[in-house]
């Protein structure tokens, strides 16, 4: 970023697919000082990038206010409470709309039907359909209309341009019938109420089309809602010798906080007081808790586990971890690859041609005919015209993508996945790497004892009888994982007589007279206990990720307990379903060389990146992207946020971080890694009921455009091939055989596995 370069980033509303993403794209492109303009319709957001010396920030606020969308507080609450309202006022245009539709469909019947004498009803008519027309396009279609002009001013075709072409061209068809019946000139003598209530017809349907999209995308994000916490970030401050909630953004560096058992770390600092075991997994990838003392170093976003810390907070604002976190999440959301839906590929194509139809139309019943017959047919050229737009607007079309999201949303529902948004589906078909986050993803992110080896001499249930008794009374996670192996075993734990931690090396306790002694291998060695022949059994254990402690009984070795965090039941199976699909995994975690090495192999992975920063994850994606791969990310921590970003579909786990939630297109609910090669069976599956829908819905407006042109075909064969083609499509949403339950193969069972290496 330089000075001629600044970045602003909007929350924007009122996007109702990729179309509306690539109009605001293309309308602040043609805005003399934008570098860059990257929106995204899952996320809602616009990033966007510009010159201060040519371009305001307000000047760009007011072309996406003139281009008929809304911006949202950033404020996450505060965004929420907009969607809610946007849906009220989009569900109050409907009622209107659907309204004067309803009572223009009733009159047409009596109408249509004879039900009433033509010299009654038709008077009446002349009044009201009109009325119904007006009220329909300039009241609930009012933002249609002006999303319509804002586009045509600069250069953009879209299918608001198209609704209105549709829409006045009915209206007009309808003035013109309406003076030709009263003039009793025959040239113009079109059928008026047919015109007026296809114009009320096509507004309503663009309407219900767009509730549709806001209330898929609206339901998978108040799912999300609840799954985060939303109260204000606060953390106890010292000030002036008392303790005092205050909320994060008022804290400063130098500040003393404190930070209870259980509390997250609100601020990056350095410990002053106290010792405690953190939990940094969901920021740093590492999957065992760190110890922390006086002078080390605490990272915000990470969870204090065991004890109570006095921190001096060395970081704020734009230089504090989660920051930069954020920052890299902007750049991912810049360098994604957009996603242009198949239903806006084939409008990018459409809205043209059916304007060139339209214009070709009364040429060749002016022109054309004039050099066949030496006479223009203009009456017929127009009516051609008018049909034309009437018939070329799509409402089947513009509801067969929410209508195939909608299906398959409720199905993704059904197994616990919640899919955000139309990109996603989208995309899901496309996948050919699924890119994986080790701690908390591919495993259960918290330790375990995998084995205990006794040395000879020393029977198995003695060892870990002897080793849960001195880890009893203390809180660290690794002492927890050795008692709870135990408790798991039936084995009695009694109290201890005496009992002393050492913080990052070890413990030791007395019972029954008896000096027990816990703790790493090096802690051994430096209270006199010699671990001789057993060096290559411990590095081998540690090779396969293991943690190992050593136990002693008096200063003599009883032997090692290997602990570490274990596979989730279903990851194999898991792995083995994506390959079978055709998908590569590929794993990438911040944990160490050794740990990544033996939970890839034991999960099948031949491919992963360790010892890897969050920038670095959303890099290692983008590195896929650039030769042409469509990329999946599951992730659950803070560190994933940036590659869950970047990524063409980012995959939350639900009981991870709500950074990655809000990150993430997909949310998976609970911890079951089966669900991601569902969201992709269910990904394809909605991508070919859309493809089925476009086909249904172009089977009339292919055939109804050609027999418009001809003048031959008038509104209400219009308006009638519209409810046709909307109820086929509907039909086809919602009908047809579901997807398959989750296949046994996927569902393992509740033992999870140890982590071994091959070989």
């Amino acid at each position: 970023m330089t000075e001629d370069t600044q970045q602003v980033q909007y929350k924007v509303g009122g996007m109702a697919c990729s179309f509306c993403a690539t109009s605001i794209t293309k309308g602040l492109a043609r805005m003399p000082g934008i570098i860059n303009a990257s929106v995204s319709l899952a996320h809602e957001e616009a990033l966007i990038e510009f010159n201060p010396k040519i371009l305001t920030d307000d000047l760009i606020r007011q072309t996406l206010l003139d281009l008929g969308y809304t911006i949202r507080d950033p404020r996450r609450v505060k965004a929420y409470e907009e969607q809610q309202k946007e849906i009220d006022w989009e569900r109050r245009r409907l009622w209107i709309a659907g309204t004067m539709t309803a009572l223009s469909l009733i009159l047409m019947s009596v109408l249509w039907l004879h039900l009433v004498s033509l010299n009654i009803i038709r008077p009446f008519m002349t009044i009201v359909m009109p009325l119904f027309a007006l009220i329909t396009i300039l009241d609930p279609g009012y933002y249609i209309l002006k999303m319509a002009w804002h586009s045509l001013k600069r250069g953009i075709l879209n299918q608001h341009v198209l609704l209105e072409f549709g829409a006045f061209s009915g209206f007009l068809g309808g003035i013109l019938g309406l003076i030709g019946h009263a003039t009793h000139i025959p040239a113009l003598e079109f059928p008026a109420p047919d015109f007026f209530a296809v114009a009320t017809f096509i507004t309503t349907y663009h309407i219900l089309s767009g509730y549709a999209s806001l209330l898929v995308r609206t339901k998978a994000s108040r799912s999300v809602m609840k799954l985060l916490e939303l109260q204000p970030a606060m953390a106890t401050v010292i000030r002036n010798g008392l303790e005092q909630p205050v909320p994060i953004d008022d804290i400063a560096v130098g500040e003393i906080i404190r930070i209870r058992p259980g509390e997250a770390i609100p601020l990056d600092g350095r410990v002053i007081d106290g010792s405690s075991t953190v939990n940094e997994s969901l920021v740093t990838g590492e999957s065992l808790p760190v110890d922390k003392t006086v002078g080390t170093e605490v990272i915000g976003g990470s969870l204090n586990l065991t004890g109570s810390l006095m921190v001096l907070v060395t970081r704020v604002g734009e230089e504090s971890f989660l920051q930069q976190i954020a920052h890299q999440i902007e750049e991912a959301r810049a360098k994604k690859p957009g996603i242009l839906q198949l239903v806006d590929r084939v409008l990018a194509v459409y809205v043209p041609g059916v304007l060139a139809a339209a214009a070709l139309a009364i040429l060749i019943w002016t022109l054309g005919d004039y050099m066949v017959s030496g006479h223009m047919d203009i009456t017929r050229g127009i009516f051609a015209m008018l049909a034309v737009f009437v018939m070329g607007y799509p409402c089947a079309l513009g509801m067969a993508t929410p209508l195939a999201m909608i299906r398959g949303g409720g199905m993704a529902a059904e197994h616990g996945i919640l899919i955000r948004g139309g990109e996603a589906f989208q995309v899901l078909k496309d996948i050919q790497w699924v890119a994986l986050d080790k701690t908390g993803t591919l495993t259960e992110g918290r330790p375990s004892v995998t084995q205990v080896i006794p040395l000879e001499g020393t029977s198995e249930p003695y060892l870990l009888k002897i080793a849960a008794i001195a880890e009893n009374p203390s809180e660290h996670p690794l002492s927890r994982a050795v008692v709870q192996y135990a408790e798991q075993e039936g084995l009695d734990i009694p109290t201890v007589d005496d009992f002393q931690s050492f913080p990052g090396k070890g413990l030791q306790a007395t019972w029954e007279g008896r000096h027990l002694k816990v703790g790493s291998p090096r802690f051994l060695e430096d209270e006199g206990i010699k671990l001789d022949g057993h060096e290559s059994q411990i590095k081998s254990l540690q090779a396969q990720g293991n943690t190992v402690v050593g136990v002693a009984e008096n200063d003599t070795l009883l032997g090692f307990i290997a602990i570490a965090d274990t596979i989730k039941p279903d990851a194999l199976e898991a792995v083995n379903h994506l390959k079978k699909l055709g998908i590569k995994p590929i794993m990438l975690t911040g944990d160490n060389q050794y740990t990544a090495r033996a939970v890839a192999q034991a999960v099948g992975i031949n491919d992963f990146r360790a010892e890897i920063l969050p920038s670095e994850k959303a890099h290692a994606v983008r590195e896929l992207q650039q030769f042409g791969h469509r990329v999946m990310m599951v992730g659950d921590g803070i560190n994933d946020a940036p590659a869950l970003t970047q990524a063409d579909v980012g995959v939350a786990i639900g009981a991870g971080t709500d950074i990655a939630m809000e990150s993430a297109d997909v949310i998976i609910m609970g911890d079951r890694l089966s669900a991601v090669p569902q969201a992709i069976m269910i990904g394809r599956n909605s991508y070919h009921k859309t493809v089925q829908n476009i086909a249904l819905a172009f089977s009339f407006n292919g055939i109804g455009i050609p027999l418009a042109m001809t003048g031959l075909i008038g509104p209400s064969w219009a308006m009638l091939a519209m409810v046709m083609s909307v109820s086929t499509v509907l039909i086809n949403s919602f009908l047809g055989g579901k997807l398959s339950p989750p296949s046994q193969h996927l569902i393992s069972s509740v033992t999870s596995y140890p982590i071994k290496a091959k070989g």
